[in-house]
C-alpha cells in the first residue's frame, strides 16, 4: 500500500453474518486499526449520528432494511465518512446504484483479505483505488489522468474507473452502453487488462460489421468444405478467446437465430463449429457492446430476453462527450500533442476561443469526432496556436449544426433537483426552462434568499409546487388575469443569470447549483446573444 495511513482509524463493520464479520475485523486490525461491529442498520445508523467512524464497511443485506437506507443516512448524518459497499455477486447491479448514490467503493463477495484492506486503506487516504492504475502528470496543457487508453479526470469517469476496477476480476459478464464514440471498445480492453485474464488473448468482434451468413462461423469457426468457399478448417473467435476475453461489439446487430446458439454457449462454454460434429469446450469471459437501448431492442422483438439477462450482469454506460465538460478540453490537449508529434507540426495550445467553442460544442460523433476533428487542423494547418480559422465545418458553423447535434441524440438522463430530506426529492429533464425555474427558486427557499428576478405571479405555480401554464394560444385575446406571466424563455434566462451571478460570475459553479453541464448554459448564453435577448 502506497502513502502515509492514518496511526489507528475506526471502522465500524455492518454484517450479519457473524463468522464474515469477524473474518473482516481480523483482516482490518492487522493493520492497526480499531474496528467495530454492529449487525443492524439501525444500530449503523445510531452510530453514525453519534460517532460516525472513518469508514462504514457496509454489507448492502441486512436483516432489518435496506443497506442503501443506511448509505443515504451515512450521508447525511457523517459526511466525511467514506462507505466501502459490500455485494454478492448476483445483486452487483445494486452496488453499482450505490456507487451513484454516493459509496466510496464496493466490494464483490468473495474478496481478499488484500482487496478488502487496500480498499479501505485508499477510502482512508482520500483516493479511489483506481488510483493504482491511473498515470498522472503536472504538466501544462498535458492530459491530468488517464486509465489505461482512457482519458478523463471528471467524477463521471472516475465512477466508471471504479466499476472497471471492482468487476474486472470477476467473471461476471460485462454489457457496456453508450452512444458511437464514446469509448466503449477501450472500456472492454480496460476491464481485461484489470483482470487476470490480462496476458491471455483479447479478441474483439464487431456483430454488425459482418454479413449474417458469415457471423455464426466468424464466432464458432467451421470445417473444411462447410459451405461454398470453405476450403480449410478456420477457428473462430471462441476458440482464439479461450482463457481470456470475447469482446462482442454491436451485440444487438446480431441475428436473433444465432443469439439462440450464443446464449447456449455463454451457458454451457460449449460450441460446435459450423459443419463440424465435434464440441468443443473453452473458458471465455464475455464483454458485450452496444450503442443501442438494449431493452427497447428486447421490447421490439430484436434481441432475445432470455440472453439479454444472462449479458447484463454488471451495466457500464459510457457518458457522451457532451455530459463530460470537464474532460472535453483535456482530450483535445492529449490529441493535439500525439498528431502535432505524428506530422511534424508546432501546435502547442489552442487558443481561448477555440478551448470555449469547444467546451459549448454538442460534440454529435462524441471522442471519434473530437480526434478527427484535431487531425484536420493539425493535417491543414501549422502555428504554435490553434485558432478559430483552423477550426473546420461543423463545429464552427454555429447553432444549425449545434442544434443537430443536440436533438439527434437521446435525451440524457435526468439530473437530481434540490432534495429537501424527503423520499420524493424530484427530478428534471436537462433544459427543461420549467425544472430550471423552480429548481432556482428552491434553492432560493432553501437558503433563505429572496429570489432577485422571480417576481412571477402565484398563478404561475401548481398545487404540486411546479410552475407549469400552458403557452397562451397566438391570435387570441389576452385576460387581464394573465398579464403577469413572464414567458418561458425569459424564466429560464433570469434563473440562469441569476445563478451566475449568486456564484460569482463563474458558470461551471452555476452548472453545478443548477444541476445542468456547463456545455448547456454557454450554449444557451450564445442562442440569447445571437437573437438580442437582454
Amino acid at each position: 500500500m502506497n502513502g502515509k495511513m492514518p496511526e489507528q482509524a475506526r471502522i465500524i463493520v455492518v454484517e450479519d453474518t457473524l463468522s464474515l464479520a469477524r473474518v473482516y475485523q481480523d483482516y482490518l486490525r492487522a493493520d492497526g486499526h480499531k474496528v467495530e461491529h454492529v449487525v443492524t442498520g439501525r444500530d449503523a445508523i445510531q452510530r453514525l449520528r453519534n460517532d460516525p467512524p472513518d469508514v462504514l464497511v457496509l454489507d448492502l443485506i441486512l436483516p432489518d432494511m435496506d443497506g442503501r437506507d443506511v448509505l443515504r443516512a451515512a450521508h447525511q448524518a457523517a459526511p466525511e465518512c467514506k462507505v466501502v459497499v459490500i455485494t454478492a455477486h448476483g445483486s452487483v447491479n445494486v452496488a453499482v446504484e450505490a456507487m451513484r448514490d454516493g459509496a466510496w467503493d464496493f466490494l464483490l463477495k468473495p474478496f481478499t483479505a488484500d482487496k478488502l484492506r487496500i480498499t479501505v486503506s485508499d477510502a482512508l487516504e482520500g483516493r479511489s483505488a483506481i488510483s493504482h492504475a491511473v498515470q498522472k502528470s503536472d504538466g501544462v496543457d498535458t492530459v491530468d489522468e488517464m486509465y489505461f487508453d482512457i482519458i478523463g479526470a471528471s467524477d463521471t469517469m472516475h465512477d466508471i474507473y471504479r466499476i472497471i476496477e471492482n468487476a474486472a476480476p470477476s467473471r461476471a459478464t460485462v454489457f457496456i452502453t453508450g452512444e458511437s464514440g464514446t469509448g466503449k471498445e477501450l472500456a472492454a480492453e480496460a476491464i481485461h487488462r484489470r483482470s487476470e485474464r490480462v496476458n491471455e488473448p483479447f479478441i474483439p468482434l464487431n456483430c454488425g460489421a459482418i454479413p449474417k451468413d458469415l457471423m455464426e462461423s466468424e464466432i464458432f469457426g467451421h470445417v473444411k468444405g462447410a459451405f461454398t468457399g470453405a476450403v480449410i478448417d478456420r477457428e473462430g473467435a471462441a476458440h482464439r478467446a479461450d482463457g481470456g476475453t470475447l469482446f462482442l461489439d454491436e451485440i444487438c446487430e446480431m441475428d436473433l437465430d444465432l443469439q439462440t446458439k450464443l446464449l447456449r454457449f455463454i451457458q454451457t462454454g460449449t460450441f460446435q463449429k459450423v459443419g463440424g460434429s465435434s464440441i468443443e469446450s473453452v473458458d471465455v469471459r464475455f464483454v458485450c457492446a452496444t450503442n443501442r437501448d438494449p431493452l427497447e431492442e428486447v421490447r421490439a422483438g430484436r434481441f432475445r430476453e432470455d440472453l439479454y439477462y444472462r449479458l447484463h450482469v454488471i451495466p457500464l454506460h459510457m457518458p457522451p462527450l457532451r455530459d463530460r465538460d470537464d474532460d472535453i478540453l483535456q482530450i483535445a490537449n492529449f490529441y493535439l500533442q500525439r498528431f502535432t508529434r505524428e506530422e511534424g507540426r508546432d501546435f502547442q495550445r489552442f487558443s481561448p476561443d477555440v478551448a470555449a467553442l469547444f467546451a459549448r460544442y454538442a460534440w454529435p460523433g462524441n471522442i471519434r469526432q473530437l480526434q478527427n476533428i484535431i487531425r484536420n487542423i493539425v493535417v491543414l494547418n501549422n502555428g504554435t496556436e490553434v485558432t478559430m480559422s483552423m477550426v473546420p465545418r461543423p463545429v464552427n458553423s454555429g447553432t444549425d449544426d449545434e442544434r443537430f447535434g443536440s436533438e439527434s441524440i437521446e435525451a440524457p438522463p435526468p439530473h437530481p433537483v434540490v432534495s429537501n430530506g424527503l423520499e420524493d426529492a424530484g427530478r428534471f429533464w436537462e433544459g427543461d426552462p420549467d425544472a430550471l425555474a423552480f429548481l432556482a427558486g428552491a434553492r432560493n427557499l432553501r437558503d433563505g434568499v429572496e429570489p432577485k428576478h422571480m417576481d412571477m405571479a402565484p398563478a404561475m405555480i401548481g398545487a404540486n409546487g411546479r410552475f407549469g401554464m400552458a403557452p397562451m394560444p397566438t391570435g387570441l385575446p389576452i385576460d387581464s388575469s394573465y398579464a403577469g406571466i413572464k414567458p418561458l424563455w425569459l424564466v429560464e434566462k433570469q434563473a440562469i443569470e441569476e445563478a451566475i451571478a449568486r456564484c460569482g460570475g463563474s458558470i461551471p459553479r452555476a452548472a453545478d447549483a443548477l444541476g445542468v453541464s456547463p456545455s448547456t448554459i454557454y450554449r444557451k448564453k450564445q442562442a440569447w446573444e445571437e437573437n438580442g435577448a437582454k
